[in-house]
């Protein structure tokens, strides 16, 4: 067994009933305080890989173990008993925010709290002082403090990806999987996203595993990336070795669909901005 990883991914195939596997031998290892970008083409198992780090998902009978830290997630294709108790260490970022639109973003944030908090008290939405202190905190770090008293639903979408992230900060996760947290965004707030993330990751040491169409912010947030296609793990390195010809090599003419869509890939691994922003990106642990 590997010690002292924030993530270990062994081994771990899924099927859905297709004949070729969404996951295939999958082998993944992140060390604590890691910002790693999963980078594939649409169908290459990014949010099923995701899904099954978060026990949402078990993979085929006879795959390996899933581990955050120490704790196992699933084994042999069954998730573990206590997988409530065990998603609290992980913090889940979906695309499409997850979050309850009637509810203000106070409430949407404390939400975060509910896994350590009791079974009565969440039902009844009672909360302490310092359970909201700490949410106000949270939701100061990624700046929607202003926001609070707002429903979610009110919020643009990446004020709504902000209170996604300040409730995993809340639930005080050790990791958080963020499920294309950019896909729906305008360039404009997915760079506010993921410089968010990047910070949390730098200044709170919280390791991210970050899911990400678009290759280029991959390149400029990301020291590590991680690429898939067909469920399989194709390259994993460093960011600043990805090049046009390797991702190409890799995806064909499917790798135009992994840029915003206003250019090509030559001018993204050419862009002075990406370049800078490797060249400020911490080295991999």
């Amino acid at each position: 067994m590997t010690t002292g990883a924030a993530l270990s991914v062994r081994e771990l195939s899924k099927s859905f009933g297709a004949p070729k596997r969404a996951l295939e031998s999958v082998r993944l290892e992140l060390a604590p305080g890691e910002m790693v970008a999963l980078i594939g083409a649409s169908g290459s198992g990014k949010s099923t890989l995701l899904r099954h780090v978060a026990g949402f998902v078990e993979g085929d009978r006879g795959s390996g173990a899933v581990r955050v830290g120490e704790r196992v997630m699933q084994d042999d294709g069954r998730i573990a008993r206590e997988i409530r108790a065990l998603r609290a260490d992980v913090g889940f970022v979906f695309q499409q925010f997850n979050l309850v639109g009637r509810l203000t973003v106070m409430t949407n944030v404390l939400m975060g709290q509910l896994p350590r908090i009791p079974a009565w008290r969440s039902l009844l939405g009672r909360f302490t002082h310092e359970e909201k202190a700490e949410a106000w905190r949270a939701m100061r770090s990624v700046g929607i403090e202003n926001l609070a008293w707002q429903r979610a639903s009110n919020l643009s979408g990446g004020q709504q990806q902000r209170v996604a992230i300040a409730r995993a900060l809340v639930q005080r996760a050790r990791l958080i999987l963020a499920d294309e947290p950019i896909a729906s965004l305008d360039p404009e707030s997915a760079r506010n996203v993921m410089e968010i993330l990047a910070r949390i990751n730098r200044e709170q040491g919280i390791t991210v595993l970050v899911s990400l169409h678009q290759v280029q912010f991959a390149r400029r947030y990301c020291p590590r990336t991680v690429a898939l296609r067909l469920g399989e793990v194709v390259y994993d390195g460093p960011s600043a070795d990805l090049d046009a010809g390797m991702l190409r090599g890799l995806y064909g003419a499917a790798v135009e669909e992994m840029l915003d869509g206003t250019e090509t890939i030559d001018a993204v691994m050419n862009d002075p901005v990406v370049a800078e922003g490797l060249a400020r990106a911490p080295a991999t642990a």
